[in-house]
């Protein structure tokens, strides 16, 4: 069954592991179009997402490149069935930090394959 959650309400709130760690804060949201609907694929979660958001060629046009490895560094990329949002003001993940792809690998693929 769908579950319904605004995703404006999604952007900026804190995502915590199972045992309460926090991991990050969703900063984008990746989705496609299947069959007329809009699908979400994933989450952007941390620093790096932030980044994303802004877009890395501009911080690094602007001569920030040690900021851009930096917060890449920090943050995941979490697909949409890895998400519990049962209660969207609290997400929370489905498994471990270290079974989600980091998004410094994330922004390194071509945009075809992301």
């Amino acid at each position: 069954m769908a579950h319904e959650v605004y995703l404006e309400r999604l952007l900026g709130v804190e995502v915590r592991e199972l045992d309460g760690a926090k991991v990050g804060r969703i900063e984008e949201v990746r989705t496609t179009e299947q069959d007329g609907d809009c699908v979400i694929e994933d989450f952007l979660v941390g620093g790096a997402a932030w980044l994303e958001r802004l877009s890395v060629r501009a911080v690094q046009w602007l001569g920030l490149k040690w900021l851009a490895r930096w917060l890449a560094s920090h943050g995941y990329v979490v697909p949409w069935d890895q998400l519990d949002l049962s209660d969207p003001e609290h997400p929370r993940l489905r498994c471990s930090r270290e079974h989600l792809q980091r998004i410094e690998n994330y922004l390194t693929q071509p945009l075809s394959k992301r």
